[in-house]
């Protein structure tokens, strides 16, 4: 299984991936605000803009299939209910929040494993 707080694509670390846009496997959700490369622990934080009233999320960097680094898109392979669904990222506490991290990976995990039954 995919570690799910690890870029799937090593190579991901050399570009910077702030600014770009992010689509769902069912249409975009938002723009990069931030992007961490720590090994084991990164994440990317999406500007949900008006598409949920302005909420940012996190997203570990697992869930990330592909970035196109021409059209400035990264490609998650999650659906925009699943991340609207997510537990609700507290910009105050970031991800440094180790109980949320665990919540929000198990929350992310469990949609994987759904996935793979089929």
């Amino acid at each position: 299984m995919q570690e799910l707080w690890t870029y799937r694509d090593e190579t991901i670390g050399d570009n910077d991936i702030t600014g770009n846009s992010v689509e769902a496997v069912d249409g975009g959700i938002g723009k990069v605000d931030e992007a961490t490369y720590d090994v084991g622990t990164s994440y990317v934080v999406v500007d949900t803009g008006p598409w949920i009233f302005g909420k940012k999320v996190l997203l570990p960097a697992g869930v990330i299939q592909r970035i196109d680094t021409e059209s400035e898109t990264v490609f998650v392979d999650r659906t925009k209910d699943e991340i609207k669904n997510a537990p609700e990222f507290d910009p105050e506490t970031g991800a440094s929040d180790e109980e949320y991290r665990t919540r929000l990976g198990t929350y992310y995990e469990g949609g994987v494993r759904e996935r793979e039954r089929f």
